[in-house]
């Protein structure tokens, strides 16, 4: 295909609000593309993980050489587990949080999933292309995946077809005790359990694995030879020849057709076993000749099972990609599945005008940030006036925008979308009420996609181990505080709440280490607040604010719980942020209550006093 050819195939495909960052991060290297249309993958870079302190620093080098693009969406697969916002890597000293990272790099999405996650949602889409088969067997239609890679680390994962696509196992299978399959196996085990009391797969099969390995056989063997690495083995073995380095590698992949095998058996793995990572690749077609296929089959009673299961080496490079860029794409479409509007834009995209072609990709690759936004923000992700987005819903037969999202919403959910709306005067109780009620569950939404976690975590651990707690607060804040002094003095935590400006600081001077005040504040600008705190911290107790996250009050925290929602105080009652400060109240309950000195607390007081009533003492969001 000529290049002209290319860029015209681009252009058709290209994303409607630019290309996408994605990202494989290993614990040595860390590999690095743009996506910019559906299956293709631009400016494509290794770097070294040493050569930088931290993950946001060596995102920022990538993103120096396209210093000229504006990007709104990244995907990161890290070799690591990844639950909740926090990320600390285990094979590497680097910890992050997510949206922090998000805000630094400017990006309107940003996701972080395991590697091996990544890895086995690419799995439906690679072509026999991308594959090197191993042995006989015929993957079935519409079943069960497995895939596992040997590098740093041994990853397993599995992929589940469902009604509308698939979904990935969230494995730590390669922590699993490593089972030998006969005598040399054995002595590699007892080797191994010189220096470890527990033997994982992992240990054995990975490139550190393959060193060990080395030196358990040299010593089986008796020879006295230098340590090696993985790749001095590889090399040796493929290249030199070397005795002892072939039996390595043919010992190394006998344990993986083992662990391969288990992986069939154990999820019923009809549709294949994938074999990826860094190591089987680099040995070429010679694996294909290794005793992998026959250890895979050598299943007793299941030899006939496991010989039906075909198994598979990913050739292709940075199959990762493939599966982060699913993940990301499935994320910004919210997994809209079919309906009847998504395929009428699809349907008619050809006929609208370029400009109106941006806005119809928009809405097939985004629709639910289509449903979210105002006029402003679509006419900017998808380059194009206002105007033109007017004319692309008037083009699809319907009234304007507001008509558009309306069916839309209808057509993709069953619902009317949650958005804000201005109240006005002409407004009927039914249209005011919605409106009340649609802005405050608009604005909880967006206040949930930026809690920060890690303050929160940092909150919890403070509270549930203070000596003491009191409520700062004034105004319209005054009623959180109070919410707050009833909830934690059920925790049987000493409470109180004042609002006085005149005793703020007066309470404030009678604190010690260890108690801790949560001061409540809109603005986080009101001076006897601001002095309180300074009295607080100066008698040695910490501060948790409730407030604007660039306010005084939270650079004088301890620990700062971001309301970053807008209301002008000064003119209108705030309604919408005391509804947020309370939810953050709630969410620290909650935590609270999941401590585990306070769940002693609780069962005690039941026991002593004999008071089923004492139930109370635990919160609704819970399980009792």
């Amino acid at each position: 295909m000529k290049q002209a050819e290319v860029d015209e195939k681009l252009n058709r495909t290209a994303f409607a609000d630019g290309p996408r960052l994605l990202a494989d991060i290993g614990a040595t290297h860390a590999r690095f593309a743009l996506q910019t249309a559906p299956g293709e993958f631009r400016a494509v870079r290794v770097l070294k993980c040493d050569d930088y302190t931290d993950i946001v620093a060596m995102l920022r080098s990538y993103l120096s050489d396209h210093a000229d693009l504006t990007l709104n969406h990244a995907a990161l697969a890290v070799a690591n587990p990844v639950s909740g916002d926090y990320v600390r890597m285990t094979n590497r000293a680097w910890e992050f949080s997510t949206d922090e990272v998000r805000r630094a790099l400017g990006l309107h999405t940003l996701l972080v999933v395991n590697d091996f996650t990544a890895l086995a949602m690419s799995l439906p889409g690679l072509k026999s292309s991308d594959l090197m088969q191993v042995g006989g067997g015929k993957p079935a239609s519409n079943s069960v995946i497995g895939v596992l890679g040997p590098g740093t680390g041994l990853g397993v994962s599995g992929v589940i077809p469902t009604v509308d696509g698939f979904v990935t196992l969230g494995s730590e299978g390669g922590h699993t005790n490593f089972a030998p399959a006969d005598e040399r196996e054995y002595a590699i085990l007892q080797y191994a359990w010189q220096t470890w009391s527990h033997v994982s797969t992992e240990r054995l099969i990975s490139g550190p694995g393959m060193e060990i390995i080395y030196r358990a056989i040299a010593k089986r063997n008796g020879r006295q030879v230098r340590d090696l690495t993985s790749q001095e083995i590889m090399a040796g073995a493929l290249t030199d020849k070397d005795p002892l380095c072939m039996e390595v590698l043919e010992c190394f992949c006998a344990m993986l057709g083992g662990a391969s095998a288990n992986l069939a058996v154990t999820l019923g793995a009809f549709g294949g076993v994938f074999i990826g990572g860094g190591i089987v690749p680099r040995m070429g077609e010679w694996f294909a000749t290794s005793p992998f296929r026959a250890r895979f089959e050598a299943k007793g009673r299941f030899t006939s099972y496991l010989a039906e299961i075909p198994t598979y080496v990913i050739t292709t490079p940075n199959p990762a990609f493939y599966g982060v860029a699913t993940i990301l794409s499935e994320h910004l479409r919210g997994r809209s599945g079919a309906n009847t509007l998504m395929e009428r834009v699809q349907h008619l995209q050809h006929e609208l005008t370029p400009a109106e072609q941006r806005v119809a990709q928009l809405v097939l690759e985004q629709p639910r940030l289509v449903l979210n936004e105002p006029i402003a923000d679509i006419a900017r992700l998808a380059e194009v006036s206002q105007p033109t987005v007017i004319r692309f819903c008037r083009s699809l037969g319907f009234l304007g925008l507001a008509d558009f999202k309306l069916k839309f919403a209808s057509s993709l959910t069953g619902a009317i979308p949650v958005r804000h709306s201005q109240v006005r005067v002409s407004d009927s109780t039914h249209d005011l009420s919605a409106k009340v009620i649609d802005n405050t569950v608009s604005a909880i939404l967006k206040f949930r996609d930026q809690l920060d976690v890690r303050s929160l975590d940092k909150a919890i651990a403070l509270v549930a181990k203070a000596k003491r707690v009191e409520f700062y607060a004034m105004g319209n804040s005054r009623v959180v505080a109070l919410d707050g002094q009833h909830k934690f003095f059920r925790f049987r935590i000493p409470t109180s709440a004042y609002g006085d400006s005149h005793l703020l600081t007066l309470a404030a001077e009678l604190l010690n280490p260890g108690d801790v005040v949560i001061a409540i504040s809109n603005s986080g600008r009101l001076p006897e607040l601001l002095e309180a705190v300074d009295a607080a911290r100066a008698a040695g107790a910490d501060v948790i604010a409730i407030t604007a996250s660039n306010s005084p009050l939270a650079k004088k925290a301890s620990v700062c719980l971001a309301v970053d929602h807008s209301e002008d105080s000064t003119t209108f009652l705030s309604m919408i942020s005391r509804i947020l400060q309370l939810l953050l109240i709630d969410i620290l309950s909650v935590g609270i209550s999941l401590d585990t000195q306070n769940s002693r607390l609780v069962v005690e007081h039941k026991a002593s006093t004999g008071d089923a009533d004492s139930r109370r003492l635990l919160i609704s969001h819970l399980d009792s």
